[in-house]
């Protein structure tokens, strides 16, 4: 059966033009004027946009004895009613855990997927096995590797573990992610501040500062840029961290940046809520920053300096969160944002003029699709390209609510905000996956998505490391008499 978007007005990462799509099986197979189907959805003053991509989630996530409280069912079916049609989860394995084996337990996991997906592989931990089991995870089409700089004494990588990682990442064609906070420093604060007596939420935005996520951002290009390697760091919520990007960037180096849709319009205040329950939904790692941090990344999307907007949806519930009642630090990292990404970056970007509709499209699709070297198969709309598209109505309103949400959380961090600017109807791979407050995609419907290693951003750095490789300096030997 054949499905024709009609009447809409196709808006890319480059154009923005009047056309219909045609749509045979799971692919785009035409796109021109006049096009005819079995199935019309009619697109009439609406938009029509690549799906979006969320490369940073993380969902039933094994945290302190019990787990994220979206599971690949409920997250990806809140995505699909954002108008995200791919979601990129990370597989962290335990300690001294097997990759492999790892890997397997989160494709079981992933079974109830209604859209597509992908991983990253954490690196959680570090010997031979884990160096050997790197080019296996690249081999099952998975081409990033996690590292986390804060967490000591869970997750926590040190300089030298890293530094070998990303070696290996160079040699194999793939690329590493950081989460880049200086967690010797965040523990050392941690630690007095509950000595001191601050143990209520806001003290996790206290023991977090900017200069943490600042130093470790530049301690990770400069072993990143050693290494020969391209990289990616996740949820950049400071200026710090993305002066430290942008310098990058300027000398050449190959280094992208993703600030998070609670980063960009939820501020530090946030923390100040008497209501402890409030607060602590709230606690996420980097924590919200002031007005001027968030000014500092809208100007990044605008410039080009960073590329890519995320979630990091990682949603506990409060009876989770309350884990921490007492002692901060035992407070379960990470909130919502899958199902409100999209309509919340229209609404705060496009909306006000800080984005252009094709800049919209980058941020949330093109972009990370060409970085995990999986355009245009994804990210595109183009013949040939998976049919995942999005039906955009910029005049459809709503204020975000928890009681209609498709997340299983009891809360959202975003409540009351009214959004203009909404998906109808979502198509993943061809199919009506959502139209109009209905999810239609079943469970089990998702992909996984293989992204090959050895992309184009590999291939150049391989290519300038051979040609600005040391040199041995062949000397004649100078007899020596004496001493």
């Amino acid at each position: 059966m054949t499905i024709v978007i009609k009447g809409g007005t196709i808006v890319t990462a480059d154009l923005t033009y009047k056309a219909d799509v045609l749509i045979d099986g799971e692919k785009i197979a035409a796109i021109g004027p006049d096009l005819s189907g079995d199935e019309i959805v009619d697109a009439s003053g609406a938009y029509v946009m690549p799906g979006g991509i969320d490369p940073h989630t993380h969902l039933e996530m094994p945290f302190m004895g019990t787990f994220s409280s979206d599971d690949f069912d409920s997250g990806t079916a809140a995505a699909l009613s954002g108008g995200t049609t791919m979601v990129v989860d990370h597989c962290t394995p335990a300690p001294n855990q097997s990759l492999v084996e790892a890997l397997q337990q989160w494709f079981q996991r992933a079974g109830k997927a209604r859209g597509d997906y992908s991983f990253h592989m954490a690196i959680t931990w570090w010997d031979k096995q884990v160096f050997d089991e790197m080019p296996k995870v690249a081999e099952r089409g998975i081409n990033t590797f996690k590292h986390f700089m804060a967490y000591k004494g869970s997750l926590m990588v040190n300089d030298d573990e890293m530094s070998a990682s990303f070696s290996r990442c160079a040699e194999i064609g793939a690329m590493p992610f950081v989460h880049a906070e200086n967690g010797d420093v965040v523990a050392f604060m941690q630690q007095r501040l509950l000595a001191e007596g601050n143990t209520g939420p806001e003290a996790h935005s206290y023991s977090r500062p900017a200069e943490v996520e600042g130093e470790a951002t530049n301690r990770a290009i400069m072993i990143a840029d050693q290494m020969g390697v391209p990289l990616y760091v996740v949820h950049v919520s400071s200026e710090q961290a993305h002066e430290a990007i942008r310098r990058a960037r300027q000398k050449g180096i190959r280094v992208f940046g993703e600030p998070l849709i609670q980063h960009l319009v939820l501020d530090e205040s946030e923390y100040q809520n008497p209501d402890w329950d409030y607060s602590a939904r709230r606690v996420m790692s980097p924590p919200f920053r002031n007005k001027l941090h968030q000014d500092s990344l809208w100007a990044g999307l605008a410039a080009g300096s960073l590329q890519v907007v995320a979630t990091d949806h990682c949603a506990f519930t409060t009876d989770q969160k309350r884990m921490g009642m007492g002692d901060f630090t035992k407070i379960p990292n990470g909130t919502g944002g899958l199902e409100d990404r999209m309509p919340i970056l229209w609404t705060r970007g496009v909306g006000t003029g800080r984005l252009t509709m094709n800049e919209f499209v980058a941020v949330t699709s093109t972009n990370i699709a060409k970085i995990l070297n999986i355009y245009p198969r994804k990210g595109a709309i183009l013949v040939g390209a998976d049919a995942d598209l999005v039906v955009w109505d910029p005049a459809a309103t709503k204020t975000i609510s928890a009681k209609t949400q498709k997340s299983a959380i009891d809360y959202n961090v975003f409540e009351g905000i009214e959004v203009t600017g909404l998906p109808v109807v979502t198509l993943s791979r061809g199919k009506v996956a959502y139209r109009e407050g209905d999810v239609r995609a079943e469970c089990g419907d998702g992909r996984f998505v293989e992204r090959p290693p050895h992309g184009p951003v590999n291939k150049a750095l391989s290519t300038w490391k051979e040609l600005t490789a040391p040199r041995k300096v062949e000397r004649s030997g100078i007899p020596m008499s004496g001493v």
